[in-house]
């Protein structure tokens, strides 16, 4: 049985394709999928699953080296945006602030998107992954 919290076998398989500046995007229930990417659908109903705890098992496998958030997130969710900010950059992680129409058109080139079940605004963020050496 796997070690870490991550127990979803599409995610884990994904992370483990994933290569040196692939991104994977955990969005909320009402962002636009592109067709392009992985479509990994976890929604069940509002609010489950919550996009910090996906965020939070997929942190525990994905190696990440910068981050991107939409810079409406910081007006108009700001408490996830202080988690995420307080988050990432205590593990020096650099965070890049898009605009919300610039973060849809940067989810066509992601390796997997996935969706959770929030409903809260701007929920959305796309992990660039790192190396571990």
């Amino acid at each position: 049985m796997k070690k870490t919290t991550l127990l979803n076998d599409e995610i884990s398989y994904a992370v483990a394709r994933m290569g040196h500046t692939d991104t994977l995007v955990i969005c909320d229930a009402g962002l636009p999928i592109p067709k392009g990417p992985e479509r990994i659908d976890l929604a069940v109903s509002k609010g489950i699953p919550s996009f910090l705890s996906v965020l939070e098992s997929i942190l525990s496998e994905l190696e990440v080296q910068k981050i991107i958030i939409a810079s409406e997130m910081e007006k108009g969710n700001s408490s996830l945006y202080d988690k995420i900010v307080s988050e990432f950059s205590g593990r020096g992680i650099e965070i890049i602030e898009v605009s919300h129409a610039h973060f849809k058109e940067l989810t066509k080139s992601a390796f997997a998107v996935v969706r959770t079940g929030e409903f809260s605004p701007f929920a959305n963020i796309i992990l660039e992954a790192g190396v571990t050496f």
